[in-house]
């Protein structure tokens, strides 16, 4: 676990920097696979942790977390139009081939969801802002303070700086409309679902617009 911001951890994954994981505070923000629960747990045993928040409902984001959830006590928060999908274990759907992709996946466990959030909705300091497409409910969370940005999928950052996978976002064009209102942000630090931090605010700004 390595501290990237004031009060924000990136856990140690493997592959590094592949599927990433946030202690923030005491909120855990997202869960990787379902494989990546005994190495979470075992990076949290001396942490205080009272709160999980999915970035979306996408199964390398709540793979593992009903298990982390239910060995923890810790409710589980989410963007208010993925609930349904972590409750049920079923990701929905996009226009392009994505449902036959979906399908060749285990399905994570279910999970109920305990507080549904919305734009504005405040989380460890940070504020979450609604940036759907890549998942119909997808958040991201910014702090105003430092201009931290963890966006989960908005952008991937591997092998560099883009857009996710048409092929793995419910709908690309509204995904592009967050990727321009998270540019506007102007972060000092990004912090992604896929790749390593960047601090390379220019960068990060000239291709949220151009897309």
């Amino acid at each position: 676990m390595r501290l990237v911001a004031d009060g924000v951890y990136q856990l140690r994954g493997f592959p590094r920097d592949a599927f990433n994981v946030y202690l923030v505070e005491d909120v855990l923000v997202d869960a990787g696979t379902p494989l990546a629960r005994g190495r979470i747990l075992s990076q949290l045993r001396r942490r205080t942790v009272t709160r999980h928040l999915v970035t979306h409902a996408h199964p390398d984001h709540f793979g593992a977390s009903h298990a982390i959830c239910t060995r923890l006590g810790l409710p589980l928060w989410c963007g208010e139009r993925d609930a349904e999908a972590i409750e049920t274990g079923r990701v929905p759907a996009s226009g392009v081939p994505f449902k036959p992709f979906v399908e060749r996946i285990t399905s994570p466990p279910a999970h109920p969801v305990a507080r549904r959030l919305r734009e504005g909705d405040e989380v460890a300091g940070f504020r979450v802002i609604d940036a759907p497409g890549h998942s119909p409910g997808h958040i991201a969370l910014f702090r105003e303070s430092d201009r931290t940005l963890i966006l989960g999928d908005v952008y991937f950052n591997v092998p560099r700086l883009r857009p996710p996978f048409d092929l793995l976002t419910f709908d690309p064009a509204q995904n592009r409309e967050s990727m321009r209102k998270l540019a506007q942000l102007e972060p000092s630090l990004v912090l992604f679902g896929h790749g390593p931090p960047l601090r390379d605010t220019q960068r990060f700004a000239d291709f949220g617009r151009s897309v």
